[in-house]
């Protein structure tokens, strides 16, 4: 299927100043990233970026890129720019990729794509996969989805969710001790890739921001509140660390050393 890959790139970071442009092992963090989405089945791979250097770095290694405006609030708005400067329209598919994400899995992009084709009612789509730790799922910083029959989200979460009324106090969900009433069924962990219709995209930073968006501080919430369905991908293993600090850098790059 057809689709393009947008990477946003915004050069500043409170945890990680110049994030966008961080080495690792002798190219830019945002170029490694670009260059994992190529391996991808996208038909176009573009950066959207917030400043000049970005540019010119994705440039100087074959990668493409296009000059956003500064100001955007979030990430959705800079896409949705970034749909309105590359001509993308209607039904045509966007996946957002983050631009810290320098492990990721291009088969996960490839099948948070495909979801837009076989999930038609959706407007868009991302992926999860299952948490395996109970600090995991206490955790607000791991966010979570609980999705319907149809793989369709119903919530997402910092809260764990579902919450097990009986079981609040341990990992319900583990198969070696099932619990009456859950086998089968586990908590899922949110992972932060998107796919969209373009000209949803084009309409989403128009919407009203949702309650529930705000108290969450989860985007996508911001959708489901306004009646969008969010077709979830379920992958059995966890994606490559992201990069947020200082630590993970070095994580990864010590992952491109080897």
């Amino acid at each position: 299927m057809s689709y393009t890959v947008l990477i946003p790139a915004r050069l500043a970071s409170t945890r990680l100043p110049g994030k966008p442009l961080a080495d690792i092992a002798g190219l830019p963090m945002v170029v490694r990233v670009a260059q994992r989405a190529a391996l991808a089945g996208a038909l176009r791979c573009v950066v959207a970026a917030d400043d000049e250097s970005i540019v010119a770095a994705c440039a100087q290694h074959g990668i493409e890129a296009i000059l956003t405006r500064k100001d955007h609030p979030s990430g959705s708005d800079r896409l949705a720019e970034a749909c309105v400067l590359l001509g993308l329209t209607g039904d045509d598919v966007v996946v957002n990729v983050q631009g810290d994400e320098p492990l990721i899995d291009p088969a996960l992009i490839d099948a948070v794509a495909k979801l837009l084709r076989t999930r038609p009612e959706a407007s868009m789509g991302t992926a999860a996969h299952p948490i395996g730790s109970l600090s995991d799922y206490r955790n607000p910083n791991v966010v979570k989805v609980v999705c319907d029959a149809k793989g369709l989200a119903s919530y997402f979460s910092r809260a764990p969710i579902p919450f097990s009324r009986d079981h609040a106090d341990e990992a319900w969900w583990d198969t070696a001790a099932p619990k009456a009433g859950h086998a089968g069924f586990t908590p899922l962990r949110h992972i932060g890739i998107y796919s969209y219709k373009a000209g949803f995209l084009r309409e989403f930073p128009q919407l009203l921001p949702a309650p529930t968006e705000a108290m969450e501080q989860l985007e996508q919430l911001r959708a489901l509140w306004h009646g969008h369905r969010i077709a979830v991908h379920i992958t059995p293993d966890a994606p490559g660390a992201g990069v947020d600090t200082p630590e993970d850098l070095e994580r990864v790059r010590a992952v491109f050393a080897n």
